[in-house]
């Protein structure tokens, strides 16, 4: 998903401020000593008079207590969470004892702190870092519901701390928010002066919300100098069309182009104004640069495909589209959570024989039906060949089983084209929209299969469907520069592609 390594985490750590000072609760003066030599730093003297105390009293879950605090201050982590559960088995409600153990699993994002939090924010609904912390590990487990609403509960709290102000802009973008991500963008930007990725964040959330003015003006120092960043380029140049400066939109694209001839997604977005302004055949020139630099690009000639489509040049459209079917092959199979390490070795005989194992012993498993099938396609998608004739097989045994496998229902349709079997390829593309409406690649094969279908209202239909699709994969774009959140680099002079 991302271009550019996803940046370091940020050296930041809330903390939940532990209460040592226990003696209002027990006023002995042994627990007052090893509080003084807490304050003192003299932890191994606590630690020893904390332990001579349990002797004596080993249930106190105040002595428990300041021995998890001494060992949480000198990195004994794994023996403080400890201490603190025995505490907390002593006496649930202590309150040192839960922001101890609490602080302790945050660290690690534990979402066994979350009740723990909640414990403590059901004593004190005012504590704001408990709120912001119960918010973190919220965001990392998912719930951006959960985390927004915790955030907003912890106030001011967050406006110094950058890890949660990144938190919750990601989770108001995440809820479709981006007018609310966008003022937490800008503290964030501000509490970060010296980095440039949170302006970008900025950026994207104005730009989602429509503030294309906005956004333009935050990007202006990206794009400014002798080190334009390419990406703030591409999102300047969204932002300039929907303002309708088309000619500055396209000067930016093209210098993002230049500078980074190796990303699909600026030739992709260079498609987009192609076919928004009907210049169909700028645009297949641009691809044909793109296709020279990464002529595995699937994207690429999918965006071809659409504008040879757009100027009813369907044979080379169909020829792009089926060159993206082959190339994407390996990437369909490496979208599942299998481990194939054979094939990422090159070895797909292997591979296959790793699939055949796991269907011997699950042989009801839609997904191993699927991901056989398209490895055999991979091996041999020679119309007639045996290997062809195995992947229909198993295609159909995966939709057999699971009827909304839309993965195995584009698969059969591939399989179909191939064979020259153009309204069996119809009927799949047709039943995978019925299922997914944006389903592309269904799209782009109910386009050829029209194409060969010499009835006059087969062809009326393309035209509607060539349009659906460029739509569908300016809207892919769109998202795919919502998701982007990464740290913007200074970019090298590059060649003229």
């Amino acid at each position: 998903m991302f271009r550019h390594p996803i940046r370091a985490r940020l050296p930041f750590l809330l903390t939940l401020p532990l209460v040592v000072a226990l003696s209002a609760q027990n006023t002995s003066s042994s627990v007052n000593d090893i509080e003084a030599l807490i304050r003192a730093h003299d932890y191994d003297q606590a630690r020893g008079r904390v332990q001579t105390a349990l002797r004596n009293s080993p249930r106190n879950p105040h002595l428990w207590t300041l021995e998890g605090i001494i060992d949480s201050i000198t990195g004994k982590t794994a023996d403080a969470s400890k201490d603190f559960e025995t505490a907390l088995k002593f006496a649930p409600d202590d309150p040192a004892a839960l922001r101890g153990e609490a602080q302790i699993l945050y660290k690690s994002q534990d979402k066994r702190a979350i009740p723990l939090l909640e414990r403590i924010l059901a004593r004190d609904g005012n504590d704001n870092t408990a709120h912001e912390m119960l918010a973190g590990i919220e965001e990392k487990q998912g719930d951006c519901k959960a985390a927004v609403e915790q955030f907003a509960l912890a106030g001011t709290a967050t406006a110094s701390h950058p890890l949660s102000l990144e938190s919750y802009g990601k989770c108001l973008m995440q809820l479709q928010r981006p007018a609310d991500a966008a003022p937490i963008f800008q503290q964030l930007a501000a509490a970060l002066p010296q980095q440039t990725w949170p302006r970008y964040d900025v950026a994207v959330a104005l730009a989602d919300a429509g503030q294309n003015q906005s956004a333009i003006e935050v990007l202006a120092p990206l794009i400014a100098g002798d080190h334009p960043d390419p990406d703030a380029l591409r999102l300047a140049s969204d932002a300039y069309e929907a303002t309708g400066e088309t000619p500055k939109a396209v000067a930016l694209l093209r210098q993002a182009i230049v500078l980074n001839p190796d990303e699909p997604s600026y030739y992709v977005a260079f498609t987009g104004l192609c076919l928004n302004h009907d210049s169909f055949k700028v645009g297949v020139d641009m691809l044909n640069i793109g296709i020279r630099h990464i002529p595995r690009s699937s994207s690429l000639y999918i965006a071809r495909g659409l504008l040879y489509a757009q100027m009813a040049q369907y044979d080379n459209a169909e020829a792009d589209f089926r060159t993206a079917e082959k190339l994407d092959a390996a990437q369909g199979i490496s979208a599942y959570a299998i481990d194939l390490t054979d094939l990422q070795k090159n070895k797909p005989e292997e591979a296959i024989e790793h699939v055949r194992a796991q269907l011997r012993t699950h042989p009801r498993s839609p997904l191993l039906h699927y991901l056989l099938a398209k490895l055999l396609w991979a091996q041999g998608n020679q119309a007639g060949s045996p290997a062809m004739a195995e992947a229909q097989k198993e295609a159909s045994a995966a939709i057999a089983l699971k009827p909304n496998l839309n993965e195995a229902r584009d698969l059969l349709g591939d399989i179909d084209i191939a064979s020259d079997r153009y309204g069996d390829a119809e009927q799949q593309s047709r039943t995978a929209l019925q299922i997914d409406p944006s389903d592309q690649t269904a799209i782009y094969h109910l386009i050829v299969a029209l194409r060969h279908n010499h009835e006059q209202n087969a062809a009326s239909e393309i035209p509607a469907l060539v349009k659906r699709l460029s739509l569908l994969q300016q809207q892919s774009l769109d998202q795919e520069t919502a998701r982007k959140h990464f740290s913007l680099v200074e970019s090298k002079t590059a060649q003229s592609p």
